[in-house]
């Protein structure tokens, strides 16, 4: 029997107004399909936009540094001097003294200043600034030309502290209003004080900011009053609430809390309302302390911070130079400056700001290019850390890596893949070197702990000591065993790479070398690897850039050790990249943030350079069969 098909019926079906809507069903599936793709690369961009331009914003801040310029007399004892024509670069000679000698000429002499001032004006500089100082002029002895009894221009390093003031991370002052005159006087007998008398719109930005200041100081009180009448509310509460039974003692304790808190609420609401008739009322005379503001005048040669400002007087204490006594000071001849930020929350005094003022003035502040960075070892002072010897010891630890894992990678996967028979146990090794890929880091750290470098025990038995004790007397934060650790971690990722690149040879190669007499051996080596050899190298390199950019196996074994010195060799104690920004990350002096970031930047151009090394490798020798 013949079978007839309704041809009328299935044309009816793909011109129906079903047929229609299932046609454009399928076109807006194809179009959010594509929205949804577009949107997933433009969030990936967005996301890669905003780390990039977070990181390099914050290495920014530390491009360049800052120095002093001081005019400097090299006068040494007669054991530095012994010390400055040893020619042992080992021996370093810190001439603090003279440093500080010249910090003292800079600013007239430092006479009268308390032992606090002094120490804050030793503290504009970097701790290592003697140090350097003797590097230069032992330098100068070992050259022939010493600069011993001669004056000197050192540009002297400033403080991780002071150079993120001047670029501003603590704020800087702004101007408190200074378009009238002024006149000046002595504060009685007091010559460490003085009285500023002006015209009306002089410091009106200061006022205003002092205004703006005891409003706020006002709401906290308040709010303090708040709490207070809460806590009264709450112990009235439990008093109510007490049975006829209660005990006396008790009583009376939570009555002495309530008149406690109650005295609290009046005393929060009487600050509360003296602020705020002092933050509405422009008349009245601002008293100034370290918690407020700051003010800072500079008139005739001198420097004056208020701690008394109302709209037509001031008072002050003269913290540098000596401002003279004059009847009128034209606007144009002295500055007022307001520092928003108090004194007490901020890492920089007041006296410190005027040095750096004068010093600006003077052109004795100069800025180079932070080429320290590059060329320092770490340090715990942050004007002076850089990742010279993290660099050293990661290349260390990158060489260690790439000889081990390289060449047993690549005889493990010829060895899987030409030679070794199929059966169940290398069912068994192919199933544990995909999972060893997907093991997390820190465990290969474990195991390099534990074997490597401690050893093993077994119910109180020591069964072997640790096997790299047997070359190195202390193995731990070595770039050996951060290579050997980081060796084990990258032969699954070789292997793996190794065999698809051997897989990837057509057969008729091996079926023509073994017709010709080749044997199986001579055929994976001379046929089979060199072509596989591209993809071979692709594979190491892309797992030698994810090596490199480990910490936690390295933490692990100790590569987080302050180290001041770049390793010479792998058996030196050495630190790692990845690990020092680790360290820096935690450090609470905010310089290291922008070298935190900048060393990132060093570890993302280093990432991104092997990872076009490989690119470029698989284009430059990659065959199509």
């Amino acid at each position: 029997m013949t079978a007839t098909i309704d041809m009328t019926a299935i044309s009816a079906r793909h011109t129906s107004a079903a047929s229609g809507a299932r046609t454009r069903q399928r076109y807006w599936a194809q179009i959010r399909l594509q929205a949804y793709g577009i949107l997933a690369l433009t969030l990936a961009a967005a996301a890669l936009v905003i780390l990039l331009w977070t990181v390099v914003a914050k290495t920014a801040t530390v491009l360049f540094e800052d120095y002093l310029v001081l005019d400097v007399q090299i006068d040494v004892s007669n054991r530095d001097l012994t010390a400055l024509n040893d020619p042992d670069p080992r021996i370093n000679v810190a001439l603090n003294g003279v440093v500080r000698d010249g910090l003292r000429a800079e600013i007239g002499g430092g006479d009268g200043l308390g032992r606090r001032e002094v120490r804050q004006l030793f503290n504009l500089v970097s701790t290592d600034a003697g140090l350097e100082l003797g590097a230069i002029v032992k330098r100068s002895v070992q050259e022939g030309a010493p600069l011993i009894g001669a004056r000197y221009r050192y540009e002297a390093l400033l403080d991780d502290q002071v150079q993120m003031y001047l670029g501003g991370l603590y704020g800087r002052p702004v101007d408190a209003g200074s378009d009238s005159a002024l006149s000046v006087t002595r504060d009685g007998e007091d010559t460490s004080r003085a009285v500023l008398s002006f015209e009306g719109g002089a410091f009106e930005a200061a006022r205003e900011a002092l205004r703006t200041r005891r409003a706020e100081q006002a709401a906290r009180a308040e709010a303090e009053a708040a709490r207070q009448q809460a806590a009264v509310e709450a112990t009235e509460a439990r008093i109510a609430a007490l049975g006829a039974d209660t005990d006396t003692e008790t009583v009376e304790r939570l009555r002495a809390g309530l008149d406690v808190y109650a005295r609290a609420r009046e005393k929060a609401l009487e600050n509360a309302r003296a602020l705020m008739a002092q933050a509405s009322d422009r008349t009245t005379v601002h008293s100034l302390s370290e918690s407020d503001p700051s003010v800072l005048v500079r008139v005739q040669g001198g420097w004056i911070k208020l701690d008394a400002l109302g709209p037509d007087l001031a008072r002050g204490t003269i913290l540098a130079g000596e401002p003279d006594v004059v009847a009128t000071a034209p606007a144009s001849s002295w500055q007022g400056w307001l520092y928003e930020t108090p004194e007490t929350n901020r890492n920089i005094s007041d006296r410190q700001v005027v040095w750096l003022a004068e010093f600006e003035r003077e052109g004795k502040i100069v800025t180079k290019p932070n080429w320290r960075l590059l060329e320092s070892s770490d340090s715990s002072n942050a004007e002076l850390a850089g990742i010279w010897g993290a660099l050293v010891g990661s290349f260390w630890t990158m060489v260690v890596t790439f000889l081990l894992a390289f060449p047993i990678g690549v005889m493990a996967s010829i060895y899987l893949e030409e030679f070794a028979p199929k059966n169940a146990f290398t069912d068994f090794i192919e199933i544990n070197i995909n999972n060893l890929a997907a093991v997390p880091s820190i465990v290969f750290g474990l195991l390099g702990i534990t074997v490597l470098i401690s050893g093993v025990s077994l119910f109180g038995v020591d069964l072997f000591d640790g096997l790299l004790k047997a070359i190195i007397e202390d193995p731990r934060s070595t770039p050996v065993a951060g290579g050997v650790v980081l060796a084990l971690m990258s032969l699954p990722t070789i292997i793996i790479a190794g065999r698809a690149s051997i897989k990837a040879v057509p057969p008729s190669i091996r079926d023509a070398a073994l017709g010709l007499g080749a044997s199986r051996l001579q055929t994976a080596t001379h046929h089979v690897l060199p072509l596989a050899m591209p993809g071979m190298m692709t594979g190491s390199i892309i797992a030698m850039a994810q090596a490199l950019g480990e910490t936690a196996p390295l933490i692990i074994i100790g590569m987080n050790s302050f180290i001041q010195e770049a390793p010479s060799a792998p058996g030196d104690k050495a630190n790692v990249l990845p690990s020092l920004i680790y360290i820096w990350k935690n450090n609470s002096e905010r310089l290291f943030d922008g070298k935190t970031a900048a060393a990132i930047c060093v570890l993302l151009v280093f990432l991104i350079a092997m990872n076009a090394l490989a690119v470029l490798l698989r284009k430059r020798f990659e065959r199509r069969w």
